[in-house]
């Protein structure tokens, strides 16, 4: 098996986007021990496709919007249809191409912590996006972070997961760190891409560091699978 330093989660996209069909799986193997696949058609959905928390999400956005992680622009194209200027940030490059393709208008092909100087209403972390934050100390630079390219009265939009019931229902032994914090690895025809950490919350965790650097949070849904919405602001 070979490991490369290859986007190999863009070329499973590219393939799919070019082909409208899925020839080989996309692998996601994780730390906690399971490989799974990987849909890819979920990153192209349509919004007859959102799952209502999306859609939840979606309408309470306002003014101008980034898409932090946009991936092919499912969301970023739905907000544009509605008339928002959405700005769709992805360090994909691949990704960014396909966007270009489905006619996104404003991208931009960059790491959101390396992203400064412009100021949004609204910042859109959808699909988990909040993961990105990798670990629990990340979520915190991601809040420092999304300060400065937050307008005065701006606000953060992400859903998250608590997933403890992954250890309880499936008998896996619990991590030294934090079991949010979970690493994956993409695998595509033969080839595995970067390690890279992702990060799931659990509400309680959420709100405990969220109100340390001054933030105010609503939690406004909740689904069965134990995911939710939550949106942000900087307390006054």
């Amino acid at each position: 098996m070979m490991t490369m330093h290859r986007d190999v989660y863009g070329e499973a996209l590219d393939d799919y986007f070019v082909h409208q069909e899925e020839k080989f799986p996309l692998i996601l193997h994780t730390s906690y021990g399971d490989k799974e696949e990987m849909p890819v058609e979920i990153f192209f959905r349509e919004p007859d496709d959102f799952p209502e928390l999306e859609f939840i999400g979606l309408s309470l956005c306002d003014g101008r919007v980034l898409d932090v992680g946009a991936g092919v622009g499912s969301h970023s194209l739905y907000l544009q249809e509605k008339g928002f200027q959405v700005d769709a940030i992805e360090q994909s490059q691949t990704a960014c191409h396909i966007m270009q393709q489905r006619g996104v208008q404003h991208i931009i092909c960059e790491d959101f912590y390396t992203f400064k100087g412009q100021q949004y209403d609204t910042l859109l972390l959808l699909m988990n996006g909040i993961g990105i934050a990798g670990d629990v100390e990340g979520f915190r630079k991601l809040l420092a972070h999304s300060k400065e390219l937050l307008t005065e009265n701006g606000q953060l939009i992400f859903d998250s997961s608590d997933i403890s019931y992954l250890y309880k229902d499936y008998n896996i032994k619990k991590p030294a760190h934090y079991l949010g914090e979970i690493q994956y690895q993409y695998e595509y025809k033969g080839t595995r891409g970067d390690l890279f950490k992702w990060l799931y919350l659990d509400q309680d965790l959420l709100i405990k560091i969220s109100h340390e650097m001054g933030w105010v949070v609503q939690i406004l849904y909740e689904d069965e699978n134990d995911q939710y919405l939550v949106r942000m602001e900087l307390k006054k």
